[in-house]
């Protein structure tokens, strides 16, 4: 730009830029900045480097090394010396790297996300416990509940009045009996709780030959499935704020399962009932529903501004942690799940 500049004031700004194939604007800029970085303005007030380091020193004094910059002021205060406010204290104390927690803080591990993926009803499963009130304060009653990620299909339920490993163990076994569960082929996900993690429970999908999977510690979104359906449990009008006794509580239960298995309209699974999906009917039912709005569109074809309805199709998949772009792809993960164990 210096020689650009040379022959600007020769010849003219524009010839030179001609000449030398600069372009005009970027001349300007390089004369004038306008972009990038600016240097940091002086203020009158603030204290110069010197000042700076010496209060960095008084900082490290032995009788203030121990001491929050609040303490340090008050203390110079009474001491009828002044050297800068507190902020300013802290400023030079960050400038130095030296503001931290002094409390020892648990660093977690960053741990790896599950990536699971379910093309088709019975390939994973997801499951979770959530608790009830009972009749009195703390007193709670626990509802197992095996949910099938793909179809949300609640594949298994049950309501006792403890949180145990041993009736954890029975409900998936007969679970798997119910659903006829053949090995290799079945995921099952859940979180970290002390049921989910047992041995009983572990050993017991060993022999089963169902692949386990768990959400990542202090993770509270890599179970979305289970916790979307409780959150529709409790969310619903009839929910009471508390159950009588468990008979009441198991029989209320019983009711939503029917409702949300059969009746409820899943917004995940194009407004399907997880029934229709899980039982293969799904395709009828979304058939069924475009040749009505076919008909609709054929009678008042000016009401549907943007022409016929189409059919949605059927969903191909459900993830938990759906992989990012340039991370393994959708075969990949199918086969890791396979092949686990």
């Amino acid at each position: 730009m210096a020689v650009v500049k040379e022959a600007a004031d020769d010849i003219g700004v524009a010839a030179a830029c001609e000449a030398l194939g600069v372009v005009r604007a970027s001349f300007y800029r390089w004369c004038a900045p306008i972009h990038g970085p600016h240097p940091l303005p002086s203020y009158p007030r603030a204290l110069t480097p010197d000042e700076e380091a010496n209060v960095l020193a008084l900082l490290h004094e032995e009788r203030f090394a121990d001491k929050a910059p609040a303490e340090v002021y008050a203390k110079l205060l009474d001491a009828g010396t002044y050297v800068c406010s507190v902020a300013t204290m802290y400023r030079i104390l960050h400038k130095n790297a030296e503001v931290r927690d002094r409390r020892d803080q648990l660093r977690h591990p960053a741990y790896t996300a599950p990536e699971l993926l379910a093309e088709r009803p019975n390939q994973l499963w997801s499951w979770d416990i959530t608790k009830l009130k009972g009749p009195e304060k703390w007193r709670y009653f626990q509802l197992y509940v095996i949910l099938d990620v793909y179809s949300r299909y609640i594949v298994g339920w049950m309501v006792a009045d403890r949180e145990s490993d041993a009736l954890a163990e029975r409900l998936i076994a007969e679970t798997c009996a119910r659903q006829g569960i053949e090995r290799d082929l079945l995921t099952l996900h859940a979180d970290n709780g002390s049921s989910m993690k047992s041995k009983l429970v572990a050993q017991l999908l060993v022999d089963l030959g169902v692949t386990k999977s768990h959400s990542r510690p202090h993770v509270s979104d890599d179970n979305p499935y289970s916790e979307s359906s409780f959150k529709t449990l409790k969310y619903r009008p009839s929910f009471p704020e508390r159950f009588g006794c468990i008979e009441d509580a198991r029989a209320h239960i019983a009711v939503f399962m029917a409702w949300y298995n059969n009746e409820h309209h899943h917004s995940g699974i194009e407004m399907l009932t997880p029934a229709d999906l899980h039982h293969g009917r799904a395709q009828e039912r979304l058939e069924a529903r475009g040749a009505v709005l076919a008909a609709a569109h054929l009678a008042h074809p000016e009401r549907f501004v943007r022409g016929r309805p189409r059919i949605p199709a059927v969903p191909a998949a459900a993830w938990i942690n759906r992989p990012k772009a340039g991370s393994a792809s959708v075969p990949e993960i199918a086969q890791k799940q396979e092949i686990a164990c």
